[in-house]
């Protein structure tokens, strides 16, 4: 079977997806037809958006589909419609079996982490925030539970000591483009020989966890470590940002999103001030934690702009008694 003869649907939402869907597109492979999230109100004007899948696949003249149920025999029988031999799977949601199962050569996903570490909606953000010095992409055929199927192929990517999720998500955005072609075509040569996820865990290792970012997962705790909140905000950054109310007698002023701080600053001998006191002075403003100071580089007023500190300063002073 060639690239041409092979029938594919592809199902995604974000940009993250975008890449590879256009380099199956450029690189002449059939995509049959697009399955995508339903258009949703966003923005003041709660004008209906498109996903960034949507907007490419119509850019291509390429069929899409928008369930509201992915469980519609409607939209089952139309997806069935398309004759398609393998389906793709990129940052979408959670498939019933009935759609998985449909194409006789599988279901793949690609996932942004080295599976089994990370199965979750937030790999990427939890392996920053967590410190890790590693991650990847992974493809694997799916199966009942989530990001549990057998993989089919990996590949690694380092985690920079200054990278935010940002920098990480555009890196792997890339490098799992390269490798669902490189799957397809694996798939189609019939070289594609999965291995279960249980047998890449050691002895007694068990699977990370990578869960749903919620607001409150954002928060930032300043009786911490400055180390974890060092890469808790890089985690979280650009989006959706990690945040700390600023009070003034235990009375809220405002809610500051933080993007980025200085490195991790041991206290002085002697020094231990109580977590979320401020130091600040006409350019510079840092933050006690459980063991050190961090310095905010970046930040958002609430209601505001995104700017750096100096320029937050000049019209936000910092009086004694305010502390996060």
């Amino acid at each position: 079977m060639s690239k041409e003869d092979l029938k594919i649907v592809f199902f995604g939402t974000p940009d993250f997806a975008v890449e590879s869907l256009s380099r199956l597109v450029d690189g002449g492979y059939n995509v049959a037809a697009v399955v995508t999230m339903p258009d949703k109100p966003a923005g003041r004007g709660r004008q209906l958006q498109e996903s960034d899948v949507k907007r490419y696949a119509v850019e291509h003249n390429l069929p899409v589909l928008q369930p509201v149920s992915l469980k519609d025999e409607t939209f089952i029988e139309e997806l069935r419609s398309f004759g398609a031999q393998l389906f793709i799977v990129i940052a979408f949601r959670m498939l019933p079996e009935a759609v998985w199962q449909m194409p006789p050569l599988g279901t793949f996903n690609l996932h942004a982490s080295l599976l089994p570490r990370y199965r979750g909606a937030a790999p990427i953000n939890w392996a920053v925030m967590n410190g890790d010095t590693e991650t990847g992409v992974t493809t694997f055929f799916l199966k009942h539970e989530i990001d549990t199927g057998d993989v089919i192929q990996q590949r690694s990517c380092p985690i920079g000591r200054y990278d935010n999720v940002e920098v990480i998500h555009d890196r792997l955005m890339v490098m799992g483009a390269d490798m669902v072609l490189e799957t397809v075509d694996a798939i189609i040569a019939g070289t594609v020989k999965p291995i279960p996820q249980d047998q890449m865990l050691t002895s007694g290792q068990k699977p990370t966890p990578a869960p749903k970012i919620f607001k409150e997962t954002c928060r930032i705790d300043w009786t911490r470590p400055a180390e974890n909140l060092y890469n808790h905000i890089r985690g979280l950054s650009p989006y959706p940002a990690a945040w700390s109310v600023l009070l003034d007698a235990d009375k809220e002023v405002t809610i500051l999103k933080i993007y980025q701080t200085g490195e991790p600053e041991p206290f002085g001998q002697g020094e231990q001030p109580v977590p979320g006191t401020i130091q600040a002075d006409r350019k510079t403003l840092r933050v006690a934690c459980a063991d050190g100071w961090l310095q905010l580089l970046s930040l958002q007023q609430s209601g505001k702009k995104r700017m750096d500190t100096d320029a937050f300063l000049r019209g936000f002073p910092i009086t004694p008694s305010l502390h996060f």
